[in-house]
């Protein structure tokens, strides 16, 4: 997408298909749940288990799924502070925490290193506020 990016809409709000499936899996679930609880069969069971199990299932994927996209987004940055600021100070990054540096991918190069050395010097206690100090977001509209 080419629209400009902004602290105002950076969140990225699931597809229609997550939140169509989530929201069908949950009142699923929950009928189920009560079907068996108002008439114990096994087969009221089973299916409250099945549908339980698909919740569980569709919400792990999505968790796992922005695990593995936090972690490449943490290797991108590791790279790119390498590339800006030098590798004298790579040892410096690891300090980082992982909400901060997924924060700092939206600063412009020129940015960076003056957000980076007030996130070492601890002046951020939330990413928001990093990401509300950046004047020229970089757009990311790769986000799952």
């Amino acid at each position: 997408m080419n629209k400009p990016q902004s602290f105002a809409n950076h969140r990225a709000m699931p597809p229609a298909s997550y939140l169509a499936a989530g929201l069908i899996l949950l009142v699923f679930a929950g009928r189920t749940l009560w079907r068996a609880a108002q008439e114990p069969t096994f087969d009221s069971a089973l299916l409250a288990l099945v549908a339980l199990a698909l919740l569980v299932t569709w919400n792990h994927a999505r968790s796992r799924a922005m695990v593995v996209q936090d972690r490449v987004i943490r290797d991108e940055m590791l790279a790119r502070l390498e590339r800006v600021l030098g590798s004298q100070r790579k040892h410096e990054f690891a300090s980082i925490g992982l909400k901060h540096m997924i924060a700092l991918r939206f600063a412009s190069d020129a940015e960076l290193p003056r957000l980076v050395d007030e996130v070492l010097a601890g002046k951020f206690q939330k990413a928001d506020e990093i990401k509300r100090r950046v004047k020229e977001w970089q757009a990311d509209w790769l986000r799952v």
